[in-house]
Parts: C-alpha cells; sequence; structure tokens
C-alpha cells in the first residue's frame, strides 16, 4: 500500500471545522501554527497521513470546508495543499 502526507496551511479561522470533520472521519490530523505569507500572518498547518485511496476523500473535505470559510481576499487563498509520496507511514 502506497501512503501520502497531505501538508495542509490554512488561513486562521478555518482549520477547527476541517480538524473537526477529518477526525470525524477517522483520519489522524496533526496541527501545528505557523506563519507565513507576504504580512506574516498566522496561518496553521495540517499533516496528515492517508492511503492513496482516501486522498481524493479528504481534498474533497478541505474544499468543502474552505468554500464554507468564504472568498479569500484577492491574491490569498484559504488553504495550500501538498500532497508528497510518504515512503513509511509508522505508528509506534
Amino acid at each position: 500500500m502506497t501512503t501520502k502526507l497531505i501538508l495542509v496551511v490554512l488561513r486562521s479561522g478555518g482549520c477547527e471545522k476541517l480538524n473537526n470533520r477529518l477526525l470525524d472521519e477517522g483520519y489522524r490530523v496533526t496541527e501545528f501554527a505557523s506563519t507565513g505569507g507576504f504580512l506574516r500572518r498566522g496561518n496553521t498547518t495540517l499533516f496528515i497521513g492517508v492511503s492513496d485511496e482516501q486522498v481524493e476523500h479528504v481534498l474533497a473535505l478541505m474544499r468543502e470546508a474552505c468554500t464554507e470559510m468564504g472568498e479569500a481576499a484577492e491574491g490569498e487563498h484559504n488553504a495550500t495543499v501538498f500532497v508528497l509520496d510518504a515512503r513509511q507511514f509508522i505508528h509506534f
């Protein structure tokens, strides 16, 4: 089974709803406070480990949550998502 690491950088305000949806669906989520962008605004970064088959479902949950956040200011995004290959996904 191939695994993926999904990194999501969310602008402030949308994290709790998305995090709760992911947890309700049984996904494990690690949340970090982060800063970035032109004005060094506060963001939240989520790390989510999933199988290949789960990627599209997680992305659909993100799209829905980001749509509910409303429009971002011009030149900004509600979320930036990276889907990376994970060579190993281990729980201890």
